[in-house]
């Protein structure tokens, strides 16, 4: 485990791998923590030899989890783009999962310089209305924080089941109530119209029997959208083969 101080007292964690570069950087979806969902993956000869980092967003697995913090997309973007910086990576190629696919989308829009590609896991990239009892994001934004706090942190995780709550009861309350409300209001413009006008490679990766909506307009603006079979939401751990092929089989260098 290593760790980078981005404020006085406050830290990123991540577990690396060493390799060749350019280093790949594996970030979670909500209420997730990077080492459990992608080291299998990580570690499939198709993707070995890379180095490697799957690093937890503040408010997220061995990440530090200020209670201060806002946690919005842009909140998260920046404080990974100052690790980044003090670990001295530049242009990195940034793999994100559901939330951390919105945050790839956002670090590669406002800090340009640290990603070169981006290979994006079933990611948020639109907006949502929450509603109470929803999976996900939508149900935990539909609470007031308070409320949240008391009492919807004990209903979310006995709900989500022991898959999931391995990982989010590990989350910090307010980095989790937070991260969601941010993720389900979006950014402005959206992540999908940041994705569009990015310049750089990317990749769009779903399982095979839930194509993403636009998916002509993300192929038409460059956009290399692929299915994985065998999959639903977390892809690379459902089907690491095909996660790896996918991943490896891509032109993301520029």
């Amino acid at each position: 485990m290593r760790a980078v101080e981005i404020r006085p007292g406050v830290r990123i964690r991540w577990v690396e791998v060493p390799g060749a570069t350019p280093a790949r950087v594996y970030l979670h979806g909500l209420g997730a923590s990077s080492a459990p969902y992608y080291a299998e993956a990580v570690a499939h000869p198709l993707l070995a030899g890379r180095r490697s980092l799957m690093m937890d967003m503040l408010g997220f697995g061995i990440s530090d989890r200020p209670t201060g913090f806002a946690y919005s997309l842009e909140g998260h973007a920046d404080a990974l783009a100052v690790a980044l910086a003090k670990i001295g990576l530049r242009r990195s190629e940034i793999i994100g999962h559901s939330m951390g696919g919105a945050v790839a989308i956002v670090l590669a829009a406002r800090h340009p310089e640290m990603v070169r590609s981006l290979v994006l896991v079933d990611p948020h990239v639109d907006p949502a209305t929450p509603a109470l009892g929803a999976p996900g994001s939508r149900g935990i934004a539909a609470y007031g924080e308070a409320d949240f706090l008391s009492h919807g942190f004990d209903r979310v995780l006995r709900d989500v089941g022991p898959h999931w709550a391995a990982t989010m009861r590990m989350a910090g309350r307010e980095a989790l109530y937070r991260s969601a409300v941010d993720l389900v209001r979006g950014t402005s413009p959206t992540m999908r119209k940041l994705l569009l006008e990015l310049e750089i490679p990317r990749v769009f990766l779903h399982p095979e029997d839930a194509p993403p909506s636009g998916a002509r307009e993300l192929t038409a603006a460059g956009v290399q959208v692929i299915s994985v079979p065998n999959t639903g939401h977390n892809i690379m751990i459902d089907n690491v083969e095909g996660f790896a092929r996918a991943v490896a089989q891509q032109r993301l260098s520029v």
